[in-house]
């Protein structure tokens, strides 16, 4: 049975109403107004809001600047984010928490306590890329909006392909992810696939209301506009090799990242579990022995 409250659903329900794209494509307007007096402004309320600890971003001054989305997507000063010092670790692509850890079963995730959902679904209804994370492994790791919001690799890759899913954009705040069933692979989102020397990885870059933007390094602003088709990009014949630690893309606003290995692979930490605070560089897996 799903453990969701009533308060819970009361919160979650109407977000069915929504005119999500719409609310999302006005927020991307005015993350971009770039009017000294709105945008500081903006700013100065947001970092009073959420707590925003100015002594880790580059730049440090609501002046420096272009818009709010440059501020939110901000970057961090080197040192603030050690990556791990064991070389063969995995480590988290996400400040956040971790929001479900553990293992496939067969090709079930658990979303939230008496929600599952299924690789196929996440994957775009690709049966045969799912077939190859059978009772792999995976981690949720959700996004808050006082969080870090670039994202950067686990692990060493070379990029295969992408898939782009279209679909709605629930928020992926926890008590939605606790009330709305099959939430992660009925938002909209972006499936990056990885070779890497402990298989196949997928990163799943799940879009939410207000998400106005999802961006890699590679393809740059990948929504919007957003679409109605699945939409595959084969990458295997331009050797894009990312590092660990290496910044792979951003979400313009908060969201979720879903990572996924192969069967036997790697191993999450025994001191993970969900509700876990991470932050990027911090070992979280280690190869399977």
């Amino acid at each position: 049975m799903n453990n969701s409250s009533f308060a819970d659903k009361a919160k979650s329900l109407p977000l069915y109403l929504l005119p999500h794209h719409a609310l999302s494509r006005a927020m991307l307007a005015i993350t971009r107004i770039r009017a000294p007096w709105f945008k500081n402004h903006f700013i100065q309320i947001f970092s009073q809001i959420f707590a925003i600890n100015w002594d880790e971003p580059l730049r440090n001054r609501p002046e420096d600047f272009e818009h709010f989305n440059a501020f939110f997507t901000r970057a961090l000063k080197p040192e603030v984010r050690p990556l791990d010092s064991n070389s063969d670790s995995i480590i988290s692509p996400a400040d956040g928490r971790i929001s479900q850890m553990g293992s496939i079963q067969l090709d079930a995730m658990v979303q939230a306590k008496g929600f599952d959902f299924t690789t196929n679904a996440l994957l775009g209804g690709n049966k045969q890329l799912a077939n190859e994370f059978e009772d792999g492994r995976f981690t949720t790791i959700y996004l808050s909006p006082r969080d870090y919001h670039r994202l950067h690799m686990p692990i060493s890759g070379r990029l295969l392909e992408t898939i782009y899913v279209p679909g709605r954009l629930f928020s992926v705040a926890p008590h939605t992810t606790r009330t709305i069933p099959g939430l992660f692979a009925r938002n909209e989102r972006l499936v990056a696939i990885f070779e890497t020397e402990h298989g196949k990885m997928a990163l799943v870059l799940v879009g939410a209301i207000f998400v106005a933007a999802i961006e890699t390094v590679w393809a740059g602003l990948v929504t919007p506009p957003h679409g109605s088709d699945i939409i595959r990009t084969d990458y295997r014949h331009q050797n894009i090799h990312l590092d660990r630690g290496e910044e792979m893309g951003r979400f313009n606003m908060g969201s979720t990242i879903i990572v996924l290995f192969q069967n036997d692979r790697i191993d999450w930490l025994d001191n993970l579990e969900a509700d876990a605070a991470v932050k990027m560089g911090e070992k979280i897996a280690m190869p399977a022995k």
